[in-house]
């Protein structure tokens, strides 16, 4: 099994079995990310190096509009896509195995957690996973601390509260407050002030 078969299978949401080759494809592959993620966090890195090992982390080219604030954590880097001008700040831990897209001018604040695997519930499969992407749309902000789970979109301008827990899809131009997230206001209110 090699990285691609895994991948395909990841991102057309099959479960990946605990006892799989491509449960071994991902071990291998989390291993990689944790040597990178070693270096990354291990001391003080330039901007441009700070990309340099993000790409090696995604195997995908990072935008020169991209930052990114160590300690950053991944422990599988190579489903991450990452558009222009984000900011991750420092702390955010990706869970990325069933992807994760961050869209262009996205704020995510300190030690937000994005996963994207949950274990299957019977306790004999238990090492089972289901993959599920979270996107994350155009201009979005996350506030500190707070969580997205598995399957979960995040529409246009949309703002996640500090330590909120996003559960389900977030409407374009809301805000998102609590645990579980609901809306708690629109922003079309906000523009008109």
């Amino acid at each position: 099994m090699e990285l691609n078969e895994l991948l395909d299978a990841l991102n057309a949401g099959h479960t990946i079995t605990g006892d799989s080759p491509l449960h071994e494809v991902m071990h291998r592959t989390s291993q990689q990310a944790l040597r990178i993620t070693g270096e990354l966090n291990g001391l003080y890195q330039e901007p441009a190096r700070v990309r340099e090992l993000l790409a090696q982390l995604t195997g995908k080219p990072v935008a020169e509009s991209v930052t990114v604030f160590p300690p950053f954590y991944s422990d599988f880097g190579r489903n991450i896509t990452l558009g222009e001008r984000v900011f991750i700040n420092s702390g955010c831990k990706f869970q990325d195995q069933g992807g994760v897209t961050i869209g262009d001018d996205c704020l995510i604040g300190h030690n937000t957690v994005i996963a994207t695997l949950n274990h299957d519930l019977e306790p004999r499969r238990r090492a089972d996973m289901h993959p599920a992407a979270v996107v994350i749309s155009r201009n979005v902000w996350i506030g500190s601390n707070a969580t997205i789970l598995p399957g979960v979109t995040i529409g246009d301008n949309a703002v996640v509260a500090a330590a909120s827990v996003v559960t389900k899809d977030v409407p374009a131009n809301t805000v998102v407050v609590g645990s579980p997230a609901r809306v708690a206001r629109s922003l079309a209110d906000t523009a008109k002030r």
